[in-house]
């Protein structure tokens, strides 16, 4: 059966200062199918449909929807074509409703002009009917789940009778089953003829709810396939021009002596948890969500407070009472929400890169801009930062980039022990093998790291010894030799290992 086109985007050129995003970047949406558009941070994704929803102008190239070449001047103008698009930033009014939220600035309003609450109601009714959520449309945003609020953002889409609309990083945020509902709502809107451009770096997802697959590389065009057709090996490779046989490079060293002794930690997040960690060892922590992760490591490192046990250091029984003596005592921390918690995104790169550090480059005459700087751009050749310049706005950089930013800001308080928390979330598949091999490189250095990941492949790939948690305790430890799926998963539910 022949594919209907209901968007084709040909030969896209466009340039910003000093950048030239995109360089030849085409894409095709057809009706009733849901279009994969994947390449690595960077790419051009976002730039693209910028461009296809107004609010940027392209330098050259062609635009069709529903057959007719269009320019649209903004959102507005896209939306009111029936285009629509959902951020990975979910743009809700947490204090308004949810009736509210849908129709905000398309209120709908009565013969005297006066806003017709009954009416609005009634069709944010129907829309969470057709969502199949249960949720009263009175509901104040900030009660619901960031899943349910997903849908909220497909109801707004709706509600503006949108026949395409752009998903960027829906999951990211959702549990399996909220997962599994948003999945399930795509299928419905396919059924109905709507078509979805579905931006995502989980390859899993790929196959169990795209049709088709476009890949861009370097603002170009790189492929388009049907899902059916191709497999991981093929994405990845579109992705990063290169294959990634080896995804997860293991580094053999000989840990060294005991740098941390972890005896019987208790705090309000934390069971009874003894451990230590050796010299150029990396210690990853597993665990299902809610099991306690970062809370047991953000005790050891003074954000929260521990009630009982000891923390030792280099032979030495250290008293953490907040991040800033952590760090005073060489344990460093890295962030898995690295825009809330770890960068401040106003700032220039190197103003986050020297932010935990600046007393190591002042003196009694104030900062040395000089060796700030040397070692600024030390860091970003060494881990092959891709940035216009060391005073480059942070935000403006890709997700990976901005990762390795915050670990080389870390690493410039000069610390014994590395504590690295989800390191590759929301980052693509090439820039995650650029950060695996920093973490090897720092290994094989004699930095002690302790890493968690909720990616099996990803802890069971970089760890010497795995720890897993289950409700706050450590369930089992596991040694490299020993590393299996079943294990790690048993001990995360709770079940011992025969």
């Amino acid at each position: 059966m022949k594919k209907e086109i209901i968007l084709k985007m040909e030969d896209i050129h466009k340039s910003f200062p000093g950048v030239k995003a995109l360089n030849g970047a085409s894409l095709n949406a057809y009706k009733g199918r849901v279009m994969a558009l994947m390449g690595e941070n960077g790419a051009g994704k976002s730039t693209l449909m910028k461009i296809m929803t107004g609010i940027y102008t392209k330098d050259s190239g062609t635009v069709t929807f529903n057959g007719k070449e269009v320019a649209f001047k903004g959102t507005k103008d896209s939306q009111a074509a029936g285009i629509a698009i959902i951020h990975q930033e979910l743009n809700l009014i947490s204090h308004m409703s949810i009736t509210e939220n849908i129709f905000l600035g398309r209120e709908l309003t009565n013969s005297f002009g006066k806003i017709d609450w009954t009416l609005m109601h009634k069709e944010a009714r129907t829309l969470l009917d057709l969502l199949n959520m249960k949720d009263s449309e009175k509901t104040l945003i900030k009660d619901l789940t960031i899943g349910k609020m997903q849908m909220i953002e497909i109801a707004k889409a709706l509600s503006q009778n949108a026949k395409l609309i752009v998903m960027d990083e829906p999951t990211d945020a959702l549990t399996d089953k909220e997962t599994e509902s948003l999945f399930s709502v795509i299928r419905e809107l396919t059924q109905e003829g709507r078509s979805i451009i579905y931006i995502s770096h989980r390859l899993k997802e790929i196959p169990e709810i795209c049709d088709d697959i476009t890949v861009l590389r370097d603002g170009k065009f790189v492929s388009e396939a049907e899902v059916k057709d191709i497999d991981e090996n093929y994405i990845i490779q579109s992705m990063v021009g290169r294959t990634l046989d080896e995804q997860f490079p293991n580094v053999t060293t000989t840990p060294g002596d005991e740098v941390l002794k972890v005896q019987n930690l208790c705090g309000q997040y934390v069971k009874n948890a003894s451990f230590s960690l050796r010299k150029g060892e990396i210690l990853g922590i597993a665990g299902l969500m809610g099991a306690g992760r970062s809370e047991l490591v953000k005790t050891i490192y003074g954000y929260y407070k521990k009630t009982a046990g000891t923390v030792i250091v280099d032979g030495k029984e250290l008293n953490i009472t907040s991040p800033e003596s952590g760090v005073k005592h060489g344990i460093a921390y890295v962030s898995e929400d690295r825009k809330g918690d770890g960068l401040v995104l106003g700032l220039s790169v190197k103003e986050n890169m020297t932010l935990s550090s600046l007393k190591s480059f002042s003196n009694k005459l104030g900062l040395n801009k000089k060796l700030e700087n040397n070692s600024v751009l030390e860091y970003i050749k060494k881990f092959g930062v891709k940035t216009p310049s060391e005073n480059a706005t942070i935000k403006n950089l890709s997700g990976g980039n901005q990762q390795k930013v915050a670990i080389a800001k870390a690493l410039l308080t000069n610390p014994k022990i590395l504590i690295l928390d989800e390191p590759t979330r929301g980052v693509d598949v090439g820039a995650k093998k650029e950060i695996y091999d920093v973490i090897n490189e720092l290994k094989t250095k004699g930095l002690s790291i302790i890493m968690i990941s909720s990616e099996m492949p990803e802890v069971m790939g970089l760890s010497d010894r795995i720890m897993v948690l289950h409700e706050h305790k450590i369930s089992g430890s596991l040694s490299k030799e020993e590393f299996t799926q079943e294990k790690i998963m048993r001990y995360a539910v709770g079940v011992e290992n025969k």
